[in-house]
């Protein structure tokens, strides 16, 4: 039988802290909320109202049930008011030393087969618990914030902490309706070893201005389904608390080089730009505290003027390529009013294009998001060939065959001897150089490419690639092109895995290396994302998807690019495929997807 927890005492009622309580008493568990002082008590006191009383404005809390909870909370300044707690869950700042007093503290003061939990996210669990003369009843319990809302726990065992303890915490956590997963002492354990590398990758990409921070954020956003951009993300942790999590991340986790903080994280700090709390970080907000972002001197223009100043006119596109891609990209420029040339290799590949673009446009308007009419005026603009001469008057090329660098750029070669002057050619390659690809031709300036996604009717984004020969002609005809399409174009630089997969992919192999190590299983892992960082898929599920070959492949040309060790395929990742473990289209990858 789990222990039943009475009454449970809360150190430090920051964001977190205040959240934790709230956690508590919302289940009916007495808490002890323990402050510094008086003042500090009051400002943790104002926090839980104020959530609780937003509860109860947006119908999530009912009036009484408000009052019935703020009642279960004991608000004490002082470790000694502890004495009776059956567990106590620290919740100051990341420091180690202030931790490890505190926890020498609770040791006298609190009774002996109490428990004495850390919320920290990345210091070691084992380093705190030394300074007590109980370490087999120390254990992280780690809260997501906001703590009330975020169903994810991370509960934190270290080599000495007994089974007993562990068992009362997870059942603990199952009676607050929060989803654990129990995993060793380790740098950032699962969230935060996932999620602050890529955070840091995001920093790094934009202090070398390879893109904006609107652009890297609305990549993310819009091309993986995240909830927020990395800057933005920061911003809402503060930077001070996320390069405090990475300083530590690398020196207890093997010194990873990606784990260094960005040297402009530390600038930032110590300029007193530390996101939302402090009113500017990434971005500038309304006031310290609020989440509402406000024009500043790095803010985009707006409108269609700008997205138009220098664009050239594009009325006729041709589209190259007969698979998947290259199907949707014709859907989508047809829909939205140009006159497209399809162009494949045989009548026979025209046929199957044409049958699947007329499938995907009745399917819409079966769903209601197109009428008939507009379905057939759109098919009215398509024309189908079989030849690349019947591309000689359009004003934009957007070439979408396979990922193989020669096929490319014979088909550029050829598109420059066939199109006339000023025409701009796109190619729609996620991970091959796009200057390579702009070589083949005597027109440089005019090749860009346009990264979009798949499906891409469905998704709203496309990566603009710049190559250093790029016109700024060729780019604001792009960007136009794209708002015409009604899609967000993001602007970047011509590097290996442009904005979206550079930053997701050492993310995921990142997740095979922790699986190699046994640290958490599969479930686990995809469990800490999607539940702790509300990713809509965990990296398993993710990497099943997208076909581990592929992963596999973007993650070799990320590493032969970069050079970065840490960037190098897991080897668990490159056996899986040497077994034709691919994912879903296999039957097996991660999981066994014959058995569903």
């Amino acid at each position: 039988m789990a222990r039943e927890f009475t009454r449970v005492g809360v150190v430090g009622l920051g964001t977190m802290g205040a959240g934790i309580v709230e956690v508590f008493a919302r289940n009916g568990v007495d808490v002890t909320a323990v402050e510094i002082s008086e003042a500090a008590l009051e400002r943790g006191r104002v926090t839980l109202t104020g959530s609780t009383d937003r509860a109860v404005a947006k119908g999530k809390l009912a009036e009484a049930e408000r009052d019935a909870l703020l009642a279960r909370v004991d608000f004490r300044v002082g470790l000694d008011a502890l004495h009776d707690v059956d567990l106590v869950i620290e919740a100051v700042p990341e420091h180690l030393d202030l931790k490890q007093r505190i926890f020498a503290e609770l040791d006298r003061v609190c009774k002996p087969e109490a428990i004495l939990a850390t919320n920290t996210s990345s210091l070691s669990v084992t380093e705190i618990s030394v300074a007590t003369t109980r370490p087999n009843q120390v254990i992280g319990i780690h809260f997501f914030n906001p703590a009330p809302v975020m169903k994810l726990v991370e509960v934190v065992r270290t080599v000495v902490t007994s089974a007993d303890v562990v068992a009362d915490v997870e059942a603990l956590c199952e009676r607050l309706g929060k989803v654990d997963v129990t995993i060793s002492d380790r740098a950032g354990f699962i969230a935060n070893a996932l999620l602050f590398g890529y955070l840091n990758h995001a920093v790094g990409m934009f202090e070398a201005r390879y893109a904006t921070r609107e652009d890297i954020d609305a990549a993310m956003k819009l091309g993986c389904g995240l909830p927020m951009g990395p800057l933005a993300l920061m911003d809402l942790i503060g930077l001070d608390t996320a390069y405090e999590i990475l300083d530590t991340m690398y020196r207890r986790g093997g010194r990873d080089r990606r784990h260094a903080p960005a040297p402009l994280l530390k600038q930032m700090v110590t300029a007193g730009l530390l996101g939302r709390k402090s009113g500017r970080g990434f971005y500038t907000y309304e006031r310290p505290g609020s989440p509402k972002v406000v024009p500043d001197e790095y803010t985009p223009p707006a409108g269609d003027a700008a997205l138009a100043d220098g664009a050239r006119a594009i009325a006729k596109v041709g589209v190259v390529g007969s698979g998947t891609m290259a199907t949707g990209i014709i859907e989508v420029f047809a829909k939205a009013g140009y006159e497209v040339i399809s162009v494949t290799r045989g009548a026979e590949k025209s046929a199957k294009v044409c049958e699947a673009v007329k499938t995907s446009l009745n399917k819409g308007v079966v769903r209601g998001k197109l009428s008939e009419t507009d379905r057939d005026a759109a098919l009215g603009r398509i024309t189908w060939s079989a030849t690349l001469d019947h591309l000689a008057d359009v004003d934009l090329v957007v070439e979408a065959v396979i990922e193989e660098l020669s096929v490319k750029k014979a088909l550029f070669a050829s598109l420059d001897e066939i199109c006339k002057p000023g025409v701009v050619l796109a190619t729609t390659t996620s991970s091959l150089p796009v200057i390579d690809v702009a070589m083949a031709t005597q027109r440089p300036a005019d090749v860009i490419g346009l990264h979009f996604f798949n499906p891409a009717p469905i998704m709203p984004l496309v990566e603009i690639v710049r190559t250093i020969r790029t016109s700024a002609e060729t780019s604001a005809t792009a960007r136009a092109v794209c708002a015409t399409l009604g899609k967000t174009g993001v602007v970047c630089g011509d590097r290996s895995g442009f904005i979206v997969n550079a930053l997701l992919f050492p993310y995921l192999n990142d997740a095979v290396r922790m699986l190699e190590a046994s640290y958490s299983t599969a479930d686990d892992i995809d469990y800490a994302m999607k539940l702790g960082c509300g990713y809509p898929m965990g990296p398993f599920e993710l990497l099943d998807v997208v076909g581990l070959d592929v992963s596999l492949a973007i993650q070799r040309e990320l590493y032969l690019e970069l050079r970065e060790p840490g960037f190098a395929p897991a080897p668990l990742l490159e056996h899986l495929v040497t077994a034709g473990y691919l994912g879903r289209k296999s039957g097996r990858g991660f999981r066994d997807h014959t058995r569903r």
